[in-house]
């Protein structure tokens, strides 16, 4: 992250066409946010432009404007993105869901530097400098031919790629307790001050495939659920299922007598209980894969998933 940082840095104040490519909830946003708050243009517009959440049909008239008459329900001139954005910055986000006559408009504003709103035949001038992204592979969209190579070329005279939170895990504390200070300053008083350290601990174990986004998300959710000065394992519901069972239970086995075998039997037993017999969450609580935890079911002779049989290292014992 900190050499994403220098990238960005660097980058900010030549001006160059970026694309930033990462999974979804990495902070793509913000990374262009900071390329144009470090840019000679940070005091002119920051315009987004997020092309998953428009309709295919409008969003040509996001990007150029539209004059009044040129479509059904156009009753109004109105200015596009472009036009927005003069003199600033304008994020496309997830450009690969542009269709290919809208890539090829695009393609040419960049040669051009000129644009014509929908219905209008006069061009008018495009001072802007285009940062895109997308969670998608953009090389891979070029070879199958979702994506133009030339127009790629283009937007991608630099490129900064924002790693997943499950690569850069260090960052987990320091980003819980930045949202967890967010949420004290924007929300009504809260007596929410930390974390325990079992919660935490949780925290930088996790996969986090909503990646940033969904940490900030779960602590929003945990400041509210929480009824004390602390924040626990028990306000991540979904966290919770995925955290092993304490060690006590295997403490408590370690006077029993019983052979490795019996133990992993009975420890697995258990932990299905735990889990009213659901076979992923145990397997989750477990750290080992589903078919893990099947392999081992068949050699304890456990096979069935509809047995009624609750086999314990107690129940062997009597």
């Amino acid at each position: 992250m900190r050499a994403m940082c220098r990238q960005v840095e660097r980058l900010a104040p030549a001006g160059l066409r970026t694309f930033i490519q990462g999974e979804s909830g990495t902070g793509k946003g913000l990374v262009a946010q900071a390329l144009h708050r470090s840019s000679p243009r940070r005091d002119r517009p920051f315009v987004t432009l997020d092309c998953s959440t428009i309709a295919e049909g409008l969003i040509e008239s996001q990007l150029f404007g539209h004059v009044r008459g040129a479509f059904t329900g156009a009753m109004a001139t109105r200015s596009g993105v472009f036009a927005a954005a003069h003199g600033g910055t304008l994020f496309i986000d997830e450009v690969t869901e542009l269709r290919p006559h809208l890539q090829a408009k695009l393609l040419r504003v960049i040669e051009s530097g000129e644009f014509a709103m929908v219905g209008q035949s006069q061009s008018r001038r495009a001072d802007v400098r285009i940062v895109t992204a997308t969670n998608q592979n953009l090389g891979h969209a070029v070879a199958s031919g979702r994506f133009r190579a030339d127009l790629y070329f283009r937007i991608a005279v630099a490129c900064i790629d924002v790693p997943p939170l499950r690569e850069r895990l260090d960052d987990v504390p320091l980003l819980a307790k930045h949202f967890l200070a967010t949420c004290q300053a924007r929300t009504a008083p809260t007596r929410v001050r930390a974390f325990t350290g079992r919660a935490m601990r949780a925290l930088c174990r996790y996969s986090w495939p909503g990646n940033v986004r969904q940490l900030e998300n779960w602590i929003a959710s945990a400041v509210i659920l929480a009824d004390d000065e602390v924040i626990d394992l028990q306000h991540f519901p979904e966290l919770a299922l995925s955290v092993p069972a304490p060690p006590v239970a295997a403490t408590r086995w370690l006077s029993s007598g019983l052979t490795l075998s019996e133990l992993e039997r009975g420890y697995i037993q258990e932990t299905l209980d735990r889990m009213d017999g659901n076979r992923t969450r145990t397997a989750r609580a477990l750290g080992i894969s589903l078919r893990g935890l099947q392999y081992k079911l068949r050699a304890h002779g456990r096979d069935d998933p509809h047995s009624g049989e609750r086999d314990t290292p107690a129940r062997r014992r009597a």
